[in-house]
């Protein structure tokens, strides 16, 4: 909201959800749980299907958290291709055989248009001569840096700008070689050196939003970072 202006009103009348019992809307008569709520938006177009909803509200971004596997079918993720340059396909929900769709299965029925990302590991797909990898969408890239922060400079306060700060950095240590097969996180092998980072940038945050109780301010935030984390080859 802040970052690209409107209100947080305006950004959830982007965002529209479906359920077991499909499209969350206003003139849903069963009684909608109150998270839902924010987004139960009016709509008087029918849609039973997944597919159809995509037709009807033309998403940008397809995000799976359902733990239903196969709920993103052929038809539904051919449409978002059909609407969308760069359509966004986000099977998040695991094991893999609770996830929306596989890899293969989005990069195949988007001819490698795709954004992909899973939350289980999935292998890399060849399209067009061309290598996909998709990524995996998994919190240890986030929450581990955010906690080192939170620790490293006695944080009295732990906010969503500190997500945000936090996923900024991570974005920034994705290579151009890794965005251009289509993996948008950095290997997982490096989340030592991810998550120090991350956690550089967030106390660096802290200390700008008077957060941080830590005085006083350590030169070296890297060092000091570093010498909070464990090191498991130095225990016992």
């Amino acid at each position: 909201q802040e970052e690209v202006g409107g209100t947080l009103e305006e950004a959830r009348r982007s965002v529209w959800l479906m359920d077991s019992k499909g499209l969350v809307c206003s003139s849903r008569t069963d009684k909608l749980a109150e998270h839902k709520l924010h987004y139960a938006h009016e709509h008087s177009e029918g849609c039973a299907s997944l597919e159809e909803c995509i037709a009807t509200l033309q998403p940008t971004a397809l995000l799976g958290v359902s733990a239903v596997g196969g709920a993103f079918t052929e038809g539904a993720v051919r449409k978002m291709a059909e609407l969308n340059e760069q359509p966004i396909v986000f099977a998040l929900s695991n094991p893999t055989s609770k996830a929306e769709c596989t890899a293969e299965q989005a990069y195949t029925w988007t001819d490698g248009k795709c954004v992909f990302a899973s939350g289980s590991p999935m292998e890399g797909v060849e399209i067009g001569g061309k290598k996909l990898v998709p990524g995996q969408g998994n919190n240890a890239y986030i929450f581990p840096g955010v906690g080192l922060a939170a620790i490293a400079v006695g944080a009295s306060l732990i906010d969503d700008s500190s997500f945000l700060v936090a996923a900024k950095s991570l974005a920034n240590q994705v290579s151009e070689e890794r965005l251009a097969q289509g993996t948008l996180y950095p290997p997982l092998e490096n989340i030592r050196d991810v998550s120090a980072q991350i956690a550089v940038d967030v106390a660096q945050h802290m200390y700008a939003q008077g957060a941080a109780t830590l005085s006083p301010k350590p030169g070296d935030m890297m060092g000091h970072v570093r010498g909070q984390m464990y090191d498991p080859s130095k225990s016992g």
